[in-house]
């Protein structure tokens, strides 16, 4: 994998975009023509042109030369045989079985091991966990939720839009870690969340389906996740799967006090099974 390290400051929002899909999806970039990559973003061929200059390149051409030079082995041969093997288990077939595959390796190949162990970390040290999920994202909140909470983490999803979240965020605190969702882009609600973190001093975590983004540096563990590419249908699947892998990462962390707990819990229902049945 590389790892543009392009200033997406000075960009502008559509070289960003672009910017984005190309760290996403250099394989391909380097088999199209700047009018298949403006197609792909939804921008004009203009654009893509000029792009290549504002990150150092004279042109598309340049950049491929040197990108090919450079460039680690591609993973499609990989992924590609996880396909055919899945798909020869079964008769059925699932229109959405490639893509899926295709989100849960791009994320496992552009999450790195550090940010992952440092998010856990921190979930697992925190006071209280903070999850801000707008939109869609609401479901992996309550299923973030769910799950440690059994792990005697505090967890709270808040429920607050525009001013009203500044009731939630009185209450933060130095030890506390506030989770943001943010597919696509930052809503205003979340950038007040981490612009406040630099005053209280809490710590931030941002799950994303934005491989290159403004907001990139103003979070301490930035999470990518593979959602498919902005004019696509949206998949939560690999999204899904990094919560899950965060949830079993902290239960590990203290595997006995844990573990002491899903006991109680299975106490409980065995006896109460015939008032509350599941």
């Amino acid at each position: 994998m590389i790892s543009f390290d392009w200033d997406t400051t000075s960009m502008s929002p559509t070289q960003v975009k672009i910017a984005n899909y190309i760290q996403k999806n250099t394989q391909h970039v380097l088999l199209s023509t700047e009018n298949e990559i403006a197609l792909a973003v939804n921008v004009s061929i203009a654009s893509v042109s000029r792009f290549w200059q504002a990150v150092g390149f004279h042109n598309f051409k340049a950049f491929k030369k040197k990108m090919q030079t450079t460039l680690e082995v591609s993973p499609a041969g990989k992924w590609k045989d996880l396909i055919d093997k899945v798909e020869k288990q079964s008769s059925l077939r699932f229109h959405t079985l490639e893509a899926a595959v295709h989100h849960l390796h791009q994320t496992m190949e552009y999450v790195s091991n550090h940010a992952f162990q440092k998010a856990v970390t921190l979930l697992t040290e925190a006071r209280k966990v903070y999850l801000y999920s707008p939109g869609p994202s609401q479901g992996l909140a309550t299923l973030m939720h769910y799950r440690m909470s059994r792990f005697d983490c505090d967890m709270s999803i808040i429920q607050q839009g525009g001013s009203e979240i500044f009731e939630e965020m009185i209450h933060f605190k130095k030890t506390d870690v506030v989770v943001i969702f943010g597919f696509v882009r930052l809503l205003p609600e979340a950038k007040v969340i981490l612009d406040h973190a630099k005053k209280i001093g809490y710590h931030t975590i941002i799950i994303t389906d934005q491989v290159i983004s403004d907001f990139a540096k103003e979070a301490d563990v930035v999470l990518f996740a593979s959602r498919g590419e902005e004019h696509a249908f949206h998949s939560m699947i690999a999204p899904t799967f990094l919560i899950e892998n965060l949830i079993i990462s902290i239960g590990m962390q203290h595997t006995d006090e844990n573990m002491t707990r899903l006991e109680d819990l299975s106490h409980i229902r065995k006896k109460y099974v015939n008032e509350l049945p599941r």
